[in-house]
């Protein structure tokens, strides 16, 4: 194998190593802002993988099976549930209110796809 064949391999490799820990970088601070109260507080009203919350995390749906759903649904059922699932909601619409940024969105996305 030449050096040329052998650089191009070991940039292919470290490519998707930095893509991998990005992508975990986003789904860590996606985890933070699920969890934080003065951020998403997603996890006051929604119960995860199937853990059972003491108080009201039974408010919400419980989120399974997320990695399955389309990031895009995903992403627009936070910015504004009211427009994108349905027209009687108790959530409130993170984007649409300035209360989340698009990045937050995205980072709080690549949690909930790691969602089994």
């Amino acid at each position: 194998m030449n050096i040329a064949n052998k650089l191009l391999i070991a940039t292919a490799v470290s490519g998707l190593l930095v893509v991998n820990v990005s992508a975990d970088a986003l789904a860590d601070k996606g985890k933070k802002i699920f969890e934080t109260n003065t951020q998403g507080n997603c996890i006051a009203c929604h119960a995860i993988n199937g853990k059972t919350l003491d108080g009201p995390g039974s408010f919400g749906p419980v989120l399974s099976g997320l990695k399955h759903w389309p990031d895009q649904l995903i992403y627009d059922t936070i910015y504004d549930p009211g427009e994108s699932r349905s027209k009687i909601t108790a959530m409130p619409a993170f984007g649409k209110s300035g209360w989340l940024s698009d990045e937050d969105i995205k980072a709080v996305v690549a949690f909930l796809k790691t969602i089994e």
